[in-house]
């Protein structure tokens, strides 16, 4: 995947990056057994993957075009390579 440049977009920082300090949130919540704090940090979760989901509709993400070779091609079978 490195060769696809999968993920690095804003979109994706961004998305991630606010689900992260959601888990966070939650787990130490969870740890000081308080359970509408744990339920907070979920929702930061949920928030930033529909935050991710926003952003790479108005085109922070990666194009829609990117992965269309990658669709086409076809897979090696493990005779061919020897």
């Amino acid at each position: 995947m490195a060769g696809s440049s999968h993920g690095h977009t804003p979109a994706a920082w961004t998305g991630v990056t606010i689900a992260f300090i959601g888990f966070c949130v939650a787990g130490a919540f969870m740890v000081m057994a308080q359970p509408a704090g744990f339920w907070a940090g979920m929702a930061i979760v949920v928030i930033g993957g529909v935050i991710g989901w926003i952003m790479s509709a108005m085109g922070m993400g990666m194009p829609k075009d990117v992965h269309k070779p990658l669709a086409t091609a076809q897979p090696e079978s493990a005779d061919a390579k020897g």
